[in-house]
């Protein structure tokens, strides 16, 4: 399996944390030099390991937002 090359270009916060220090982030990250999208997943304390997550798009996120917004009556 080849590496998987990834650069956090922009820590934006936790979300939670477990009881071994992982922590659950939402951060922009380059993948293998690819253009940055927002990822939530969880982190090891030093991001040295990481967990599965999912990486959304920009109009991804404009979506998950408006969605978001409508169900907390905003």
């Amino acid at each position: 399996m080849a590496d998987i090359k990834f650069e956090i270009t922009h820590h934006i916060g936790v979300l939670s944390e477990g009881a071994k220090g992982w922590r659950k982030e939402l951060n922009l990250v380059s993948w293998n030099g690819r253009a940055p999208k927002y990822d939530i997943r969880d982190w090891a304390p030093e991001h040295e390991k990481m967990g599965k997550g999912t990486t959304l798009s920009n109009e991804e996120v404009e979506k998950l937002y408006g969605l978001l917004k409508g169900i907390m009556g905003e």
